[in-house]
């Protein structure tokens, strides 16, 4: 720290003589207003604890609310496999019937 403050004095010195006092600070005033700002944008991108903390909660909401939707269509899933094999049976069934009434006709005669 001391030889950034030895330092600037001597490029103050330096650039006063060369270029005079008003444009120097002129100068130092630029540098340091452009360097503030560069800070502050930086301080505005960077993420704070709290940031992380509600991104967590909303990733763990986020989570929770897929969990549950994988629920919701494993439980339709199982529905419409028992419905599916209730209308096989249906179907099994009129088929044999069927097969049974052709078979009875063609023994009749």
């Amino acid at each position: 720290m001391y030889l950034e403050a030895k330092e600037t004095a001597r490029l103050y010195t330096l650039l006063s003589d060369k270029l005079g006092n008003d444009t120097t600070e002129a100068i130092f005033k630029y540098i340091d207003n452009k360097t503030e700002r560069s800070v502050e944008a930086t301080i505005k991108t960077l993420a704070t604890k709290d940031d992380i903390l509600l991104i967590k909660e909303d990733l763990a909401n986020v989570k929770y609310d897929l969990l549950q939707e994988v629920g919701n269509v494993r439980k339709e899933i199982g529905e419409s496999k028992a419905d599916n094999i209730k209308w096989m049976f249906l179907f099994w069934i009129g088929q044999v019937g069927a097969t049974i009434a052709i078979i009875m006709l063609f023994l009749k005669k």
